[in-house]
């Protein structure tokens, strides 16, 4: 059995619904569908999840929801009409939709997770519908009625371990089954949203739920590439790569994914294959258990990201004193702050941090804090800090990595801030300024997709 995931710009009208049921048909194996929301069909439209977060607001505001509503029914009325639904069909969802206004939640967080949530969950009870008329045997599977359970978090929800058991019961169900992505059911019975990339997510837990052959994501692009087409014209796509790969790229800025949207792919060991909407018969990428998988590269792919901040600490002797580090780490927790990275010398420490989870606030209580505790003999906040990771099972062949990603960005005067390898040895990490990254990141393309091969 395979599952398939379609995202919201595949999903968007009555033409887009036409060319994922000639996918769907097209491979009896195809069983699991995992839709999202409808999202844009022309530049400048706006997607039905937005649709209705501006409702949510309105309602929130008390203000007039009537011309909302009827744009977002409007939507779905577009569809229903071209393949001629009945048209009790279009009253429910109306029905639904109009109802949101009036229903009561726990907090204004789990409002809109219930508004948001109904973009997904009428889409997937309408392509049943569908189906059905076409002759195609479809059942809607309602995440309640399923038992698609999800932690007690309105806008971050994660699964609940007993809901793979719960979709285990559907593994010899002959019709093809749709679910809505993007949300389940918390055990109080309310509906809790994922955070970002809600479709992925929801297709990879039922891609382990019912131990599915492979999952298949359908997107709009043709490939997962070795990297980003806007920093490098027609760069090589990536025909076969592992999940830690991806993963270790994704936390660099990869679009296709975020990292945690695969991880229940990768417990149950799910091949994921990464394909277009538009151009269905291309392969796209296939992302695999690193067993058995052997590399015909040094390096799969560079990704970089600009998102980062740094705090360094000199201190002499710092490596002597008992308790430096837990001393530090308790200020964070103190302030609720996580970090990424702590590359440290004799004398030295830098920690990395996200800069997102920081406010300028923030960054001068820490950094007052660090002084008044720690005492070093210089402290200095970094903002301008971006992270590229360098990464492919590959790098683990040469004994000469480390030199090969430093020579061509030390050729061209690129000063590098870190330089770190993880104990897997399938990537590096580099710090440099924000304003370096972009030329890094294609000085390192260059210089290892022009004779990118390994030596048999």
């Amino acid at each position: 059995m395979k599952v398939v995931k379609f995202g919201g710009s595949s999903l968007a009208n009555a033409a887009h619904f036409e060319q994922i049921i000639k996918i769907i048909t097209s491979d009896e194996e195809r069983r699991a569908i995992v839709v999202s929301a409808p999202g844009t069909r022309f530049k400048g439209d706006i997607k039905v999840t937005d649709l209705l977060i501006k409702y949510a607001e309105q309602t929130l505001a008390q203000e007039d929801t009537a011309a909302v509503e009827a744009e977002i029914i409007a939507r779905y009325q577009e569809i229903a009409a071209y393949f001629s639904i009945a048209d009790s069909v279009m009253e429910k969802i109306a029905t639904v939709i109009h109802g949101l206004k009036s229903k009561s939640f726990e907090n204004n967080d789990y409002l809109m997770a219930g508004f948001k949530a109904r973009g997904e969950y009428l889409n997937a009870y309408l392509l049943t519908n569908v189906l059905t008329q076409l002759n195609l045997p479809a059942i809607f599977m309602d995440p309640k009625e399923v038992g698609f359970l999800v932690s007690d978090v309105a806008q971050d929800a994660s699964v609940l371990p007993k809901t793979y058991a719960n979709l285990a019961n559907y593994q010899n169900e002959t019709k093809l089954m749709i679910f809505p992505g993007f949300f389940g059911f918390t055990e109080k019975g309310e509906i809790a949203t994922f955070s970002r990339g809600g479709s992925d997510i929801t297709g990879s837990i039922v891609a382990r739920g019912l131990k599915a052959s492979v999952y298949e994501n359908f997107t709009d692009v043709d490939a997962i590439y070795s990297v980003d087409p806007h920093m490098v014209k027609n760069p090589q796509s990536i025909k076969i790569m592992t999940y830690r790969e991806m993963r270790e790229l994704s936390y660099a800025g990869f679009s296709v994914f975020h990292d945690e949207a695969i991880l229940p792919a990768i417990e149950g060991q799910i091949p994921i294959n990464v394909r277009n909407t538009n151009h269905p018969d291309l392969p796209g990428t296939m992302i695999v258990p690193e067993r058995d998988f052997h590399p015909t590269k040094f390096v799969t792919g560079v990704a970089s990201s600009k998102r980062f901040a740094a705090l360094y600490i000199h201190r002499y002797l710092l490596n002597k004193e008992v308790g430096f580090t837990l001393k530090l780490l308790q200020i964070l927790y103190k302030y609720n702050i996580s970090y990424e990275h702590m590359p440290s010398g004799i004398d030295d420490l830098t920690i990395i941090f996200d800069r997102k989870q920081l406010n300028d606030t923030m960054v001068k209580e820490v950094c007052d804090e660090v002084n008044d505790t720690l005492h070093p003999d210089q402290l200095e906040w970094i903002d301008d800090y971006a992270i590229i990771m360098v990464v492919g099972e590959g790098l683990q062949k040469s004994p000469h990595t480390v030199e090969n990603i430093i020579r061509p960005l030390s050729d061209n005067e690129i000063e590098l801030h870190m330089i770190n390898q993880g104990a897997s040895k399938i990537a590096i990490m580099l710090g440099t300024k924000q304003s370096d990254a972009d030329a890094a990141v294609k000085l390192l393309y260059q210089h290892f997709f022009a004779n990118n091969q390994i030596d048999s």
